[in-house]
């Protein structure tokens, strides 16, 4: 048996440029860029410095690269830094006066962080973090893939043109930064449903219910996508315990509602998670390979009671220092409150990470021994380990440090063969056909967290976008109408933003309920006043002085996805 691993990490925030900055809004992105993109690349950089390629497979959605190459978030990152190390300074002089002095040799650290994160993003990378992602690809250190295109919740989109259009969007964005086509793709929230009758949950202007949907695979392989990743669940049954209960506490009283009516479903144990499978639920014609989460492995990383994150050495995320936001306290106990949390200390913190690195590289090789013994000598099997990019550095701060000690040593040991997704699928293609039932990584499994008492509300105006933007394609006089074709291309980025499944999370995690119900809001809003000009436009040929400055305004605003295309909602572009 011939042992294999590779971190399968989905990074992505929902478009914040215009929309805020604190606490909701652009400093989301300034803290995923400073804690967890840059120190992530760095680390990879340092790895193959070292004669070590990662072969990571990383995900980078559309909407997250579209903010990461705006030319006007360069300023605000910057700011945002500059910020950081003059409150360090600050924290330093305030703790010098109080005779603090562990806290001062912290706030030196904190400076020293943000200083040496500035450097790299100005001068080292030039400000093009995609682009130095990129070389990394290009050098065949790891595996970029790709998403949907603003993480729609691909089961609950009400029309099948738009899971077409969120995968359309996708691989332009990708070619776009990337120079080729993804090979692979992180389903939003990893949610799959298969081809069945479906009827939508929520209101919806269309009667036409139920009806035949296509399953997400065969739009999938129409688009030329080779392959996804599902929970164990989906593939061999069992209980699921969902990736966010731990983080969000607000999940666990919402999953009460559901728990009831969760059942279990037997184990299979023919099917393991550490081989490829082709997924069809057509009868094998349009078929893509999936691989699997490992529970054992994910487990390890994601829980909140025994999860190395938990270490009380490491970094709190929650306690931190006012003014300023600067973190200075350690975990201490996973049950602690933020008033016994004890000082953070950076040498103790980064003593422990080669020992929980050391244990994660022989958890992979036990995990794989234990479970593929009986396979034959000279088969290959691959533990795919998902997590959230954010995870590591941002809510676990040494985390990405940990990432760089687990690839090393498991380079160093020499019993797995690290291989990003994409290569091992080219080297070892899946035989075997498979039909795997709905869901996602959320607790139970389910869709429980996007669509409840709290969100149903959001998808009747996700539903009625959808359903003019399909009609309103239909006709295809913007492709002989430069103007009219501007504008469906703006009405396709709101409706695509409307989309967005952060929305409805951060609703029921109640992590920013009111800057998300304000984003549905407003981007529903948006479609139907664009929509209504546009309707306007096709009767009389021109448009007020008013609707050009509100069109423009909004372009201005949501300027993702450059050459939106209105033919990826045209159900001519499905494919039979």
């Amino acid at each position: 048996m011939k042992k294999h691993f590779t971190f399968v990490l989905h990074s992505h925030l929902p478009y914040v440029l215009s929309h805020g900055k604190w606490p909701h809004g652009t400093d989301w992105l300034n803290e995923a860029l400073s804690e967890t993109y840059i120190p992530l690349l760095n680390a990879f950089k340092k790895l193959v410095s070292e004669g070590i390629s990662p072969n990571v497979t990383i995900g980078i959605t559309p909407v997250l690269c579209e903010q990461l190459a705006d030319e006007d978030f360069f300023g605000e990152f910057n700011e945002y830094l500059d910020v950081k190390i003059k409150v360090a300074q600050e924290n330093k002089k305030d703790f010098l006066e109080l005779n603090e002095t562990h806290f001062v040799g912290l706030a030196e650290f904190w400076e020293n962080f943000y200083s040496s994160i500035k450097k790299d993003f100005n001068d080292k990378y030039k400000k093009d973090i995609l682009g130095e992602f990129k070389k990394l690809q290009d050098a065949g250190h790891l595996e970029i893939i790709t998403c949907g295109a603003t993480h729609g919740y691909l089961p609950l989109l009400s029309e099948d043109t738009s899971v077409n259009a969120q995968i359309k969007a996708a691989i332009y964005s990708y070619e776009r930064f990337f120079g080729c086509k993804p090979r692979g793709i992180w389903l939003p929230e990893a949610a799959y449903r298969p081809a069945y009758e479906w009827s939508p949950p929520a209101e919806h202007p269309s009667k036409d219910w139920p009806r035949l949907r296509k399953g997400v695979e065969e739009i999938l392989f129409n688009n030329g996508i080779k392959y996804f990743f599902v929970d164990s669940h989906l593939l061999k049954g069992g209980e699921h315990v969902g990736v966010y209960i731990d983080r969000f506490k607000i999940l666990k009283e919402l999953w009460k509602q559901f728990e009831d009516g969760y059942k279990i479903e037997p184990e299979d144990t023919e099917k393991i998670p550490y081989l490829p499978y082709l997924v069809s639920s057509t009868g094998g014609m349009k078929s893509v390979s999936i691989f699997t989460r490992d529970k054992e492995t994910a487990l390890q990383v994601w829980s909140g009671e025994y999860g190395y994150p938990g270490d009380g050495n490491y970094l709190d995320f929650h306690k931190k220092h006012y003014p300023g936001g600067l973190k200075y306290w350690r975990v201490t106990s996973p049950k602690a409150d933020l008033a016994d949390k004890e000082d953070y200390n950076v040498e103790y913190a980064n003593n422990r990470i080669p020992e929980q690195a050391s244990h994660y590289a022989d958890l992979i090789n036990d995990v794989l021994e234990k479970n593929c013994k009986d396979l034959p000598e000279d088969k290959n099997v691959i533990i795919t380990a998902p997590f959230d990019t954010e995870l590591f550095g941002h809510w676990w701060f040494e985390g990405t440090s940990w990432i760089y000690h687990v690839i090393k040593k498991i380079h160093e040991q020499g019993k797995v063969t690290l291989k990003s997704a994409g290569d091992f699928l080219e080297e070892n293609p899946p035989t075997r056909i498979v039909s795997i039932p709905e869901g996602s990584w959320g607790q139970g499994g389910f869709h429980y967290i996007w669509i409840n008492k709290w969100t149903k509300w959001t998808w009747k105006h996700v539903y009625k976008a959808e359903y003019l933007m399909k009609e309103l394609v239909k006709d295809k006089k913007w492709k002989d109408d430069s103007q009219l074709l501007d504008l469906i291309r703006q009405l396709g980025r709101e409706l695509l933003l409307l989309q967005s499944s952060d929305w409805q999370f951060l609703i029921s995690t109640w992590s920013a309920r009111d800057y998300a119900e304000v984003r549905i809001t407003r981007h529903s809003e948006d479609f139907m006043k664009l929509h209504s000009i546009i309707e306007q436009y096709k009767k009389k040929g021109k448009i007020t002085e008013a609707q050009q400055k509100f069109f423009e305004m909004i372009s201005i605003r949501d300027r993702l996805f450059p050459e939106v295309d209105p033919g990826w909602w045209l159900e001519e572009e499905l494919g039979e």
